[in-house]
């Protein structure tokens, strides 16, 4: 059952990743001013792109830059867009992807730490009793 549990978690947590990677490449997009730029088009890309990195991602010491590579390659392509524009869109998503991943690991840091220390509390207590 733990299993099922921990997989379900895991698809869902993908499909929510892919989302809003999809929603920055998305807007990237837009502000690129690529021409016919759809969230369809985004997911899609978004989906080829964790693909890629996946797989590029096992080479040795150069996987993370074939990735980006690879990612940018793959906007290129699904938005049928010039290089400059799939570089600024890329840019774009994985900036405003940094800045979101700051500010979630900031709240969910803080509350971990929070019930860190009443989970301590709670087993100081327990001991002393």
């Amino acid at each position: 059952m733990s299993a099922g549990i921990f997989t379900a978690t895991g698809i869902i947590f993908l499909v929510v990743f892919l989302l809003i990677g999809a929603l920055f490449l998305w807007v990237g997009a837009k502000v690129a001013k690529i021409a016919g730029a759809t969230f369809g088009k985004a997911f899609l890309a978004a989906l080829l792109g964790v693909v890629a990195g996946l797989i590029l991602g096992l080479v040795p010491a150069i996987g993370w830059l074939l990735g980006i590579i690879a990612y940018i390659i793959i906007i290129k392509y699904v938005f049928n867009t010039d290089w400059g524009k799939a570089i600024i869109a890329w840019l774009i998503a994985f900036v405003a992807s940094l800045i979101v991943g700051f500010i979630l690991a900031k709240v969910f840091g803080i509350t971990l730490f929070a019930l860190g220390k009443a989970g301590a509390s709670a087993g100081m207590l327990y001991l002393l009793t």
